[in-house]
C-alpha cells in the first residue's frame, strides 16, 4: 500500500477528524490508522475487530490506533499484537504526534457533504457515558477558524456542510461572550451566501438557543432535520442518566418546531434496558417514538462501561435488554416506513452521492437519475419506496 488508510469508527466527529488526518498524513506510506470508538461495549468490540481485519489486510503496514478506545482502553488496545502504536485522542490532529510536517496538504472533502468538527469534549456527567474520559472538557473552535475550514470545503465543491461535535449545542460556552450555536450558524450562512445546505449533527435539545431555534424554524438553507440526543422517554430513567431534559421538554421543543416547519424530520438516540428500567419505563420509551414522530431512530442496547455510575446500578438482564432494543427498532422502523410512504408523489431536492443515491433535506435517502454527477443538486419526484430507498 502507498497512501495511508484511515479507518473511521463511530460518530460523525470521528468522520470529520479522519478527513483532517487523511490530509495531514497524505505524504506517509504503508500506514493504517484506526480512528476508534468506545461509546459502548459493542463499539469497543467493533474497534478490536477492525484492528484485526486491518492487520490481516495489510500485514506489512504500520498500524496505529487513535480515538476514544485508544484513550479509554489504552492498555488493552496497546497490548493487541496487531497494534504498532497509539496516538492520544487529544493529539491526533497534531502533526507532531505523527512526526509529519506542520503544514498539512490542503483539506479537500472526500464526500459531497463536508463534516466539520466545531466542538470537542463534554462538561456533563451522564451516568452511562465514558466519552468525557476519552475527549476531555468541552472546547469550541472559534468562528474565524470554522469559517476558514468551511471556505476550504466550499472551494473544493462541497454543497452541504455538516456541523459536528461531541456536545455540539455547547459550542461557544468557553469562548468570549459565550455565544450560542445559533451565532455560529448565522455567521456561516452570512459568510457563504452561495452555500446551499447546512446540517446539524446530534444536538442536545435543552441547549438549543433562541437564535438557533429561529434558524431551524425559518432558514431554508438549514436542513429540516433535527437529531436529538434524547436517550429515553421516561422521566425517572432520564433522571438516573443525569440528563438535563425531561420528556415534556422534548415534546414541547418538537411541537414548537413542527408548528413552524411541518416538514422537519426528527431523529433521536434511544437507549434500551438502562439499569432499573421496568416495563412502564420501556413503554414510555416506545411511546416517545410515536409522540415525537421519530423517523431517524438510533437504538442502542444499554452496555455497561467500567468507570461509569450506571455500571453500579441494578442491571436489567441481557436477554431483556436485547428484546427491548428489538421492540424499539421495530417501532422506529414502522414509523420510518410510514414516513417514507408519505413522501411518495413529493418532489425532493436531492444532493447526489457517488453511489447513485443521495440525501433529501429531511435526510431521506433517494435514488437519483442515472448519470447524475456526485455533488449535483437534482429534483426527484418520488414514485415508490423500495427497501427503504425512495425512487
Amino acid at each position: 500500500m502507498n497512501a495511508p488508510q484511515i479507518i473511521s469508527l463511530g460518530c460523525r466527529m470521528n468522520i470529520a477528524e479522519s478527513e483532517r488526518m487523511r490530509a495531514m498524513l497524505a505524504g506517509e506510506t504503508d500506514l493504517v490508522v484506526v480512528n476508534s470508538c468506545a461509546v459502548t461495549g459493542e463499539a469497543l468490540r467493533q474497534t478490536r475487530q477492525a484492528i484485526r481485519r486491518a492487520r490481516a489486510a495489510h500485514p506489512a503496514a504500520r498500524l496505529v490506533v487513535t480515538g476514544c478506545a485508544a484513550e479509554i482502553d489504552r492498555a488493552a488496545i496497546g497490548a493487541m499484537p496487531q497494534v504498532d502504536g497509539l496516538v492520544a485522542n487529544a493529539a491526533k490532529l497534531d502533526p507532531r504526534a505523527w512526526n509529519v510536517p506542520g503544514e498539512a496538504a490542503p483539506l479537500a472533502p472526500a464526500r459531497t457533504r463536508a463534516f466539520i468538527a466545531v466542538q470537542n469534549g463534554c462538561d456533563h456527567a451522564c451516568t452511562f457515558c465514558v466519552i468525557p474520559q476519552g475527549r476531555g472538557v468541552s472546547r469550541s473552535l472559534p468562528i474565524a477558524a470554522v469559517l476558514r475550514e468551511v471556505e476550504t470545503h466550499c472551494v473544493a465543491g462541497a454543497k452541504e456542510i455538516v456541523l459536528t461535535g461531541v456536545d455540539l449545542t455547547s459550542w461557544g460556552h468557553d469562548l468570549a461572550g459565550a455565544p450560542g450555536l445559533g451565532v455560529l450558524v448565522r455567521a456561516i450562512l452570512d459568510a457563504f451566501p452561495a452555500l446551499p445546505r447546512l446540517r446539524l449533527s446530534s444536538v442536545d435539545g435543552i441547549e438549543i438557543d433562541a437564535a438557533l431555534f429561529e434558524l431551524l424554524a425559518h432558514e431554508p438553507r438549514v436542513m429540516p432535520h433535527l437529531h436529538l440526543s434524547l436517550q429515553h422517554g421516561a422521566d425517572l430513567i432520564l433522571k438516573r442518566m443525569k440528563r438535563r431534559h425531561s420528556r415534556a421538554d422534548a415534546v414541547e421543543l418538537v411541537a414548537r418546531l413542527k408548528a413552524l416547519r411541518p416538514d422537519v424530520a426528527v431523529g433521536a438516540d434511544l437507549i434500551a434496558g438502562f439499569p432499573t428500567e421496568d416495563e412502564a419505563h420501556h413503554a414510555a420509551n416506545l411511546a416517545i417514538i410515536d409522540e415525537l414522530d421519530i423517523v431517524h431512530a438510533h437504538i442502542f442496547p444499554f452496555s455497561p462501561r467500567p468507570g461509569t455510575p450506571a455500571t453500579r446500578m441494578p442491571q436489567v438482564p441481557r436477554d431483556v435488554v436485547k428484546a427491548r432494543a428489538a421492540e424499539l427498532r421495530a417501532r422506529g422502523a414502522a414509523r420510518r416506513a410510514a414516513w417514507l410512504a408519505s413522501l411518495v408523489g413529493e418532489t425532493l431536492t436531492v444532493l447526489a452521492e457517488r453511489d447513485g443515491s443521495g440525501y433529501a433535506p429531511s435526510y431521506a435517502r433517494v435514488a437519483v437519475p442515472d448519470g447524475t454527477a456526485a455533488g449535483t443538486l437534482v429534483d426527484v419526484t418520488v414514485r415508490e419506496v423500495r427497501e427503504g430507498l425512495l425512487k
